[in-house]
């Protein structure tokens, strides 16, 4: 349990009120990590913002973003955010068995997703360093120029709530319980 300021849009500086109110809304809850985040008016309306345009001005579809989120949850071992990007990813149709194999660190089955998940996570494990064969790899699954980059903007704003939730280990809230994970996670366990 974090002992950071987990806060509301009630509790948070003027300054981050307004991106919880909408998270709220969205989500019937603000999520542990974004509450952690408004402890810093520059993170959480950085990060809103960034997110904002990954949803709103990407080219990923829902399910697709899902994968590349819990894939870099995954990555950088946030327990919080594997349960959330879980939920959000089963709600946003990924297919179950796609889910799990990457809650395992597995290659999906769905050779799609498998491309999008490998080179999310070659971009994070080498630290942008990828090699050209990865790129290619990406693209003859289907994904253009522009994903390739776009991935980034994915990662980036994983690194800010995965870090967050990594650091200050905010609690599960009830919808996300069911999906726990912990880092070494395997099937049945």
């Amino acid at each position: 349990m974090t002992s950071h300021q987990l806060h509301t849009a009630d509790t948070a500086a003027d300054a981050a009120k307004e991106p919880l109110r909408v998270l709220e809304g969205a989500f019937g809850f603000v999520p542990a990590a974004a509450g952690l985040m408004a402890n810093s008016p520059a993170l959480i309306n950085t990060f809103f913002a960034a997110f904002g345009h990954f949803r709103g001005g990407g080219t990923f579809g829902p399910d697709e973003r899902q994968v590349l989120l819990l894939s870099n949850a995954v990555a950088n071992r946030s327990e919080w955010a594997v349960a959330f990007h879980t939920l959000e990813s089963l709600q946003d149709g990924v297919a179950p068995a796609v889910v799990e194999a990457i809650r395992r660190g597995e290659r999906p089955a769905d050779e799609r997703m498998a491309a999008l998940s490998a080179f999310t996570r070659s971009l994070i494990e080498r630290k942008g360093h990828v090699e050209a064969a990865e790129v290619a790899a990406f693209k003859a699954a289907g994904f253009t120029e522009e994903q390739v980059f776009e991935v980034i903007t994915g990662v980036a704003i994983s690194a800010m709530t995965n870090y967050t939730a990594n650091l200050a280990w905010p609690p599960l809230e009830d919808a996300v319980v069911p999906h726990a994970w912990k880092t070494g996670y395997s099937a049945g366990a």
